[in-house]
């Protein structure tokens, strides 16, 4: 059975090498944030909050602040994802990232979601991006054209019948 959805979701990848000087419109952007607003969030919390940076000086700023993400500073924007202090932060944010990713990919914009919570450059992405304190950083996400052709294919996955179990493991 084919289908879109499946397809894409099949197809998305992290990407880490991006076109040069091709930006990213603001309204496209704000269409990928709004797919992450629409997350699944336990009882009904949206504890999210949205940066958007596309200064290519502050990009190489937080690139450098990073331990894994120094290619964002090729990147074409960043959306940083955080949550005010709430029981179900890491799920509901970790959702509403995926979104983003999801919906970046759709629209042919790549992605690599860099790894935020718990890590030990977060305060200085916070401080860097004059966040309040009471924000916890969960992602960092870059995003660019992909500058290889061909970036959204489906790749080899561990086979079915290695990780379903019915009934029980």
């Amino acid at each position: 059975m084919k289908n879109k959805l499946i397809e894409m979701l099949k197809k998305r990848r992290s990407i880490r090498l991006y076109t040069p000087n091709k930006p990213i419109k603001t309204d496209v952007l704000k269409t990928i944030v709004d797919a992450g607003r629409y997350a699944p969030t336990a009882r009904g919390d949206e504890p999210w909050e949205f940066i958007i940076v596309k200064k290519k000086a502050m990009l190489e700023k937080l690139a450098n602040l990073t331990d894994h993400g120094k290619f964002i500073k090729d990147a074409g924007a960043l959306i940083a994802v955080y949550s005010r202090e709430t029981k179900y932060y890491l799920e509901d944010c970790s959702a509403a990232t995926q979104n983003i990713l999801l919906a970046a990919s759709a629209l042919g914009i790549g992605t690599c979601w860099v790894a935020g919570d718990k890590k030990k450059y977060c305060q200085k992405i916070s401080i860097a991006l004059k966040t309040p304190s009471k924000f916890k950083l969960v992602s960092l996400i870059s995003l660019g054209y992909p500058k290889r052709k061909n970036e959204f294919k489906v790749i080899q996955k561990r086979p079915m019948k290695e990780i379903l179990h019915t009934e029980k493991f």
